[in-house]
């Protein structure tokens, strides 16, 4: 234990949630509450296909709440797509803000809120506590186990101009609710569950090993650990079966509590580059990178990554540190290719001559300030290189 860590002043931010069965009914008594008169829902057509719009837009008319939808959303939020949904909340008269979906429209409707009250690009606000006027009411309702983004005080936008993803990070971003109903996992493509299942996963890793890491995250850090590498794969095989989803949904939500109070490491901040300069899903990338950050990693918190192994459900016995190393590491690559992540970057379109850029925007991401060993470019290149 690092005493002097563990006593060290630390924030915790969270919003108000709800977590289980039947969650996502509550939006319309949510929105009452706030006294939303119109409310901008934000969301995709995945999300409204599969039919969680309709639920949450029936919860709404109970309450006799008008509203507008906006699902001009990509996978990779884009900062265009932030100034048009702003406009559209502005032009419709609302004053609140429901976003349903995964990690994209609750970002984009992050962006949306910032920018309504704000009144500058989106793109101004990159960094740390740069939000200086609060958003309108947030209500977020994640439909994928993985992002967070319903509970944390991030918010990741792409710069398409610049090709690549800014992070917003700041308490005022944090959703005023967040309603998590399990249910809506029972609807998702089996490869994006996997994708965000080891997103979850890796946000968990990431907050464990953090720098800024403190007793509380350890303990959301761990709880997500064991829950999402007992159950992921159980769900993936039994998508229906509520209780597997359940403690899938509970990872996620432990993990985002985690991260969004310790912050992230070189994982995402390569992640995030990857995701700007070539459009990349984002959980797949975490998935690829996990196993060789970890490994860089593993000389400057290998006691930490001993306690994620032992999370795991992994026997550490009478081995040695290098065995139980390669232990930790197999693992996480057998369930990176047990949820289908088989390709490597190379095989998703990553070319050697795109690793020194790649590398340049990771080494600026703010999530590579709290890694646990402080990497240079060059160390980054390497990780980007074994991955093709």
């Amino acid at each position: 234990m690092n005493v002097e860590n563990d006593l060290e002043l630390r924030k915790f931010v969270a919003p108000e949630f709800i977590f289980g069965l039947g969650a996502l009914r509550l939006a319309g008594r949510y929105a009452k509450n706030f006294g939303a008169s119109k409310i901008l829902i934000v969301t995709d057509p995945g999300v409204m296909a599969a039919g969680w719009t309709d639920q949450v837009i029936a919860s709404l008319e109970a309450e006799g709440i008008p509203y507008v939808i906006y699902a001009g959303v990509s996978p990779n939020p884009r900062a265009e797509e932030v100034m048009t949904g702003a406009e559209v909340y502005k032009e419709s008269g609302c004053n609140l803000i429901l976003a349903i979906g995964g990690g994209s429209p609750m970002d984009c409707a992050k962006g949306i809120g910032i920018v309504s009250t704000n009144r500058k690009h989106i793109l101004e606000f990159e960094g740390v506590d740069r939000v200086a006027v609060p958003m309108p009411p947030l209500i977020c309702i994640p439909t994928t186990g993985g992002t967070s983004a319903d509970v944390s005080q991030f918010a990741i936008i792409t710069n398409m101009t610049e090709r690549i993803k800014i992070a917003i990070i700041s308490k005022a971003v944090v959703p005023d609710v967040a309603l998590i109903d399990p249910a809506t996992l029972t609807t998702m493509d089996p490869y994006l569950a996997g994708c965000t299942g080891i997103d979850a996963l890796v946000h968990a890793i990431e907050a464990y090993v953090s720098t800024a890491h403190c007793p509380i995250t350890d303990l959301h850090a761990l709880a997500a650990i064991r829950l999402l590498s007992s159950n992921l794969l159980a769900s993936l095989a039994a998508p229906d079966d509520l209780q597997l989803r359940s403690q899938v949904m509970l990872g996620s939500l432990e993990a985002g509590l985690a991260f969004s109070n310790a912050s992230l490491g070189a994982v995402h901040a390569m992640a995030h580059s990857l995701g700007g300069l070539l459009d990349l899903p984002h959980g797949e990338c975490n998935a690829i990178l996990l196993e060789h950050v970890m490994s860089f990693n593993f000389p400057e918190a290998g006691e930490r990554f001993l306690q994620i192994g032992e999370a795991m459900g992994l026997d550490l016995k009478n081995r040695t540190l290098l065995e139980k190393k390669a232990t930790i590491l197999a693992e996480v690559m057998r369930l990176r290719k047990a949820v289908g992540i088989e390709q490597t970057l190379g095989q998703r379109g990553v070319h050697r001559t795109d690793v020194p850029e790649l590398s340049h925007k990771a080494m600026n991401d703010p999530c590579i300030v709290t890694n646990p060993r402080r990497p240079v470019r060059r160390d980054l290149e390497v990780i980007f290189e074994e991955a093709l």
